[in-house]
């Protein structure tokens, strides 16, 4: 146990601790917390809680959603982080914005990707897939794919392989059931994988499909119709 520690511990200090990460870090944690306080904030709207603050609404009555000001916070930290490449602290102060501006545009991924207000319906699952997504993506970022592959060595050993091969075949799951960014990073990340392969299937995907043909032919489903 002490060796595989050590192991990641010697892993970490090369990839998360190494100079120039706070950043990486910043973007990860104010992006989580961002999209929990909005998602609560929704809920709490939606319950019609009285003391917490309603949507924003303009004089002629549209509901602005906050996706408006996520991707204004990605324009103004995008163009601040590649044009004025700024020093510390205004590389971090940056970087947490820019987090906050990622977590309020993707808690509305079902939105602009469906151009229709989704959020509370199935479709509005796919703002979830979407999070998880690009948390994983931010850690592999963060820690790098070495760290990955040492911790992964250092932690199963001689079951790295295999659990790849698990992540690989979870992949396949996730696209039969319609989610192709979870199968994409599931390949490199099986937990990534298995967590879209838990989630149930997209209507229209082959899982749906062959599912809802099975029962179609079912004995049970063909009962009413010799009844009749």
């Amino acid at each position: 146990m002490d060796r595989i520690l050590d192991d990641i511990g010697n892993a970490w200090e090369r990839g998360v601790s190494a100079p120039g990460r706070e950043a990486h870090v910043l973007v990860l944690l104010s992006f989580l917390a961002s999209f929990g306080f909005i998602r609560a904030s929704a809920h709490m709207i939606r319950a019609e809680v009285s003391w917490w603050p309603g949507n924003v609404r303009t004089k002629g009555g549209t509901h602005v959603h906050h996706l408006v000001w996520g991707i204004g916070l990605l324009i103004v930290t995008g163009y601040a982080g590649v044009a004025l490449d700024p020093d510390s602290p205004w590389r971090e102060i940056v970087a947490v914005l820019f987090g906050i501006g990622l977590g309020l545009s993707l808690d509305e991924f079902a939105l602009w990707l469906n151009l229709e207000d989704v959020y509370w319906t199935d479709k509005g699952r796919e703002s979830i897939d979407a999070v998880i997504v690009a948390t994983a993506l931010l850690i592999v970022t963060l820690v790098g794919l070495s760290f990955w592959i040492d911790a992964l060595e250092a932690l199963v050993g001689d079951l790295l392989l295999p659990l790849q091969a698990l992540g690989l075949a979870l992949a396949v799951v996730c696209l039969a059931k319609g989610r192709k960014l979870a199968a994409a990073v599931g390949i490199f990340v099986p937990i990534v994988a298995l967590v879209g392969a838990l989630r149930g299937a997209r209507p229209g995907s082959l899982w749906a499909t062959r599912r809802a043909g099975s029962r179609a032919g079912s004995p049970e489903s063909r009962a009413p119709s010799r009844a009749r």
